[in-house]
């Protein structure tokens, strides 16, 4: 009986650690703050389809905001956002999560975005430094 209760404890104890479990697929990745303060890659953004609706921080996403999508920064995190084919640079505040688009590593507003003059080109590669950790 002792050998039974081990073996299904092990069973469970394996079956809710496993990473692979599909169930645990569907859960956001946790969030913890990025020991990284500088980031190189590609930026999007996102603007009038997604403005008044509320953001993963709570507050409503307002596209003429200099404000950002990070997958795990803590909310209220400045960054400083460079173009890297232009050189010029905006400072965001991350109050929600993304970017969900395979290959990116921040999803800016449209203020920001224009900022950065890639309102058409809609994609730019980037460098994202890490200024401040709240507020």
């Amino acid at each position: 009986m002792r050998y039974l209760f081990i073996l299904l404890s092990a069973v469970l104890l394996f079956a809710c650690s496993n990473p692979g479990n599909q169930h645990t697929a569907l859960l956001p990745a946790p969030v913890e703050a990025s020991p990284h303060k500088t980031l190189e890659g590609k930026a999007s953004w996102y603007g009038p389809r997604f403005h008044g609706r509320k953001t993963a921080s709570g507050e409503p996403f307002d596209q003429h905001d200099l404000t950002a999508a990070h997958r795990s920064l803590p909310f209220g995190t400045r960054v400083k956002v460079t173009n890297l084919k232009n050189g010029k640079s905006v400072v965001v505040r991350i109050n929600d999560r993304g970017p969900y688009a395979k290959g990116r590593v921040i999803d800016l507003s449209r203020a920001a975005a224009k900022r950065l003059d890639m309102l058409r080109s809609g994609v730019a590669q980037v460098r994202v430094e890490r200024l401040t950790s709240r507020n």
